[in-house]
């Protein structure tokens, strides 16, 4: 009984031995492939092209900053037509043209004017 229960326990260990081996053998792999990805990255960090230097950026134009340019636009008519006009038959495509329309002020809200809910008068009705 003595030897069956000694042959067990070798059968054992030498089980754990192979497992031990098993992991060992991963985490070899595992490192084999953290270091080829970084010589793979550092390889392609090589091959691209250098930045650009503080004298090769881009500079502001000599008028300065580029400033917004407001103006009112009003869309170009639909063409007339007898038949139904498909977006490749408008002008620019399908895209709705349009063009500066005459300057002058924007419209701004009146005081106790309501916009568009009522006509800005007392009551809820």
């Amino acid at each position: 009984m003595n030897q069956a229960l000694n042959t067990e326990w070798m059968d054992l260990a030498a089980g754990r031995g192979g497992l031990a081996a098993g992991v060992i053998a991963a985490g070899v792999v595992v490192v084999a492939v953290l270091i080829g990805a970084f010589w793979l990255g550092s390889r392609v960090k090589r091959r691209e092209s250098r930045r650009p230097t503080p004298e090769e950026q881009p500079r502001l134009p000599e008028g300065g900053p580029v400033r917004e340019v407001r103006e009112h636009r009003e869309p170009d008519e639909v063409p007339r037509s007898d038949t139904r006009l498909t977006p490749h038959e408008m002008p620019q495509h399908g895209n709705s043209p349009t063009r500066t329309g005459p300057a002058g002020e924007r419209p701004r809200w009146d005081d106790g004017s309501s916009g568009s809910f009522g006509s800005g008068g007392p009551g809820g009705g």
